[in-house]
Order: structure tokens, then sequence, then C-alpha cells
């Protein structure tokens, strides 16, 4: 089976690791992974932000980038949620564009939605000694992937898993939302920081690089050791 990744921005320049975990854990279940060097910016900033026309131009290049390949699997909801939910919705009214935008989305995994309901694998082998909860991360939401990170979880070997108190919550980063309102983003994340204490674990996983950089930069100032963890470092260790 082969698979193209989607590396994303945020992974792409502040967790490249998350993407190395992500090409070692598929190949170990026996995927060819390759990498389209053409990609960029899936658009979501621009989106976001209501640059819808700067955004299209971005679907465009990203859905030529990843024309040639059979299945897209990216280690991010939200850049996910983009190709899946809002490309279609960018096209419409542009026929040809639209269809291609349709096409890329039924081709567009997130990382525990391959594992889980394409692969259905839920034990891949992973083991963490040490304690960790589980944030989720809000895209997944809008792609019905309720429990499939917890699945996976649960299934490392070494690992106790202790369930975060509104583990559901928006940690408050949400793209440029942090931008423009940095004082309710900064009492959500603390807010979040707070369960993630009260949970007492040596790690927390999520399964976005935005929601990563958001906690671990307020566990950071507020000197906490729990560690943050992408679902794929997880997943990849053994």
């Amino acid at each position: 089976m082969r698979v193209s990744l989607m590396i994303t921005c945020l992974g792409d320049t502040f967790f490249p690791d998350v993407g190395v975990a992500s090409v070692k854990l598929l190949r170990r279940l026996g995927a060819m992974v390759d990498f389209p060097q053409a990609q960029t910016c899936c658009g979501q900033p621009h989106f976001n932000s209501g640059y819808h026309d700067d955004a299209r131009e971005l679907a465009k290049h990203t859905i030529t980038a990843f024309a040639d390949a059979p299945t897209i699997v990216t280690p991010s909801g939200s850049c996910a949620a983009m190709v899946k939910l809002e490309y279609p919705e960018l096209f419409h009214g542009d026929e040809r564009w639209h269809a291609r935008a349709v096409d890329l989305a039924k081709r567009t995994f997130e990382l525990s939605d391959y594992l889980v309901n394409v692969l259905e694998i839920e034990d891949v082998g992973a083991r963490f000694n040490g304690s960790a909860t589980y944030h989720m991360a809000c895209h997944l939401r809008g792609m019905g992937l309720m429990t499939e990170p917890i699945r996976l979880i649960q299934k490392v070997q070494g690992l106790t898993f202790v369930p975060m108190e509104r583990f559901d919550e928006c940690c408050g980063f949400g793209g440029s939302f942090a931008v423009r309102y940095p004082e309710i983003s900064g009492a959500m994340v603390r807010d979040k920081a707070g369960f993630i204490e009260k949970a007492n674990v040596d790690a927390v996983i999520a399964t976005d690089a935005g929601c990563l950089m958001n906690i671990g930069g307020c566990l950071n100032r507020q000197a906490k050791k729990t560690r943050i963890l992408h679902l794929a470092e997880l997943l990849a260790a053994t």
C-alpha cells in the first residue's frame, strides 16, 4: 500500500519529529511512504481569516501536488478537516475544481482515522513506560473521530491511561484565534494546563501540532514537567 505524507506547516516548522514518527509507524505497518515535494500550506490560515480567494489558490496547489497519491495521510486533524470539509465548499460553482476537491477529500485521512478505520488496526505494537492523558483536538469532532485516538492509546503496552477532565474542550489555540484573541486563548490554555496537572501524568498526548505548541508553551511557562507527545510519536515508540 502506498501512502503520501501531508506533513503540514506547523509539523514541518516546529515538530519535524512527528513527521519522522509518522513515516516510521506507517512503514512498520507495511506502507510504502512518499513525500510530495511540491506540498505547501493547505490554506487553512487564509480560510479562517476570511481570505477565501487566497485559500482557493493554495487548495488548487495542494490538489495538484497530491494528484497522483492514492492515499494521503496527515498527522493533523485540522489540516485533514480543511481538505475533507472545506475544500469542496471552496469550489462550489467551479465544476472542474469541485470534482477534484471532492476526489482529494476522499483520499485524505487523519492518522488515527487511517489506522483504525482504514487499516482496522488498534494495537500497532507501541510501548510507553509511564502514564499519559489525552487532549482531543477540536477538528476531530468535525470529522466524527471521537474515539479513534483513545482506542490506539489504550492499546500501547506499558502505558497507564488517565482520562482528563473536559478532555474534549478546546485548548484555545484555534489557529488565528490565538492571535486575534490572546487573552481568551491564554485563559483557555491555562484551564487545560490545570486539568493536565490534576491528571498527574508523565505525558499529555494530542493529534495536532497547534494544540501541542499551545499546551506545551503553557506548561513550560508554568515550569511543569509533563511532556507533550504527538500521537504519532507515541505509536512509533517500541
